[in-house]
């Protein structure tokens, strides 16, 4: 069995449970999934199955969409509700003041990794950290909010509803704390759900319910979306039969010799190759396509 499971992940599961449910349904020992989701969040995440494991460390899009809600006033551990408070006050921000806020976490920004997450420094990971008290000084990074819309807002419960579209490596709790801080409130995020991942979006996930019923008919390899999905952002390059099949095994192409040669292109861009089906990705390197990643 070999493509892209979209699930739906429920509350009150890690990304490894669904992989492991999945792994049980289907009977593919071979699973990835591309991106992890906290248990208490849910949404998008798409698993890797067979072959489709290859593309775990290529996929072009990482770019994620998430609908969070949160409240003023409250900070805790783990900057959600979930986590033990730390403060609390009254606060009284009109929805003014929070859109003026906001303009300030659009765009490129920095952004430090909260302790509790999966981020490992000097080979430990952080919640394995945090789990025994104990805080380490964590580097900032860029990441990238191309958008962030307040959804709704209710000043009586100082809390409220964000979409946010980001680049990877972006966590919405921490953006929730650092919108708290620039109002000098605090704010803790109170739900996440993922609405989109990797150019996949909700509509198109599956639940393990559904994922349960269709393996006990022997219906859920129908469910999987092929490899090449994962690629749309790249071009295609249809190539004859005989050089899908060299292309597959290994051999790099005559770049002279395919519809390239009447086109504009640049040296290292990648191309889906295609025979009769999709066999992997090829890159040109001079005047050859190299073998990019086959499948």
């Amino acid at each position: 069995m070999n493509g892209v499971l979209l699930v739906n992940k429920p509350k009150e599961f890690t990304s490894f449970d669904v992989v492991a449910v999945v792994r049980r349904l289907s009977g593919q020992r071979k699973i990835g999934h591309t991106g992890t989701l906290d248990p208490n969040a849910t949404g998008v995440l798409p698993l890797l199955l067979g072959n489709a494991t290859k593309a775990q460390d290529i996929i072009p899009n990482h770019d994620k969409e998430y609908v969070a809600d949160f409240k003023l006033g409250l900070t805790s551990d783990t900057l959600d509700i979930w986590g033990k408070i730390l403060t609390e006050q009254k606060t009284s921000v009109t929805p003014g003041e929070l859109e003026n806020v906001l303009k300030k976490f659009r765009g490129e920004v920095n952004q430090i990794p909260p302790m509790y997450s999966a981020v490992s420094v000097n080979g430990q990971r952080l919640y394995d950290l945090a789990r025994k008290g104990i805080e380490v000084e964590r580097k900032s990074r860029k990441i990238t909010i191309y958008e962030l819309e307040l959804l709704n807002f209710s000043e009586e419960n100082q809390s409220g509803m964000l979409r946010v579209k980001c680049s990877r490596g972006t966590y919405i709790r921490t953006l929730i704390d650092d919108i708290g801080k620039a109002l000098g409130t605090g704010a803790i995020m109170t739900a996440l759900d993922r609405t989109s991942a990797c150019g996949f979006s909700k509509e198109n996930c599956i639940s393990l319910d559904e994922i349960k019923n269709l393996a006990e008919k022997g219906g859920l390899e129908e469910k999987l979306l092929n490899t090449e999905s994962l690629f749309e952002k790249h071009k295609v390059l249809y190539v004859s039969d005989a050089q899908a099949q060299r292309f597959f095994n290994g051999g790099e192409l005559d770049k002279t010799r395919t519809a390239l040669r009447k086109t504009d292109h640049n040296d290292g861009d990648i191309f889906r190759i295609k025979g009769e089906k999709f066999v992997g990705l090829g890159i040109v390197k001079g005047d050859s396509i190299k073998i990019y990643k086959h499948f």
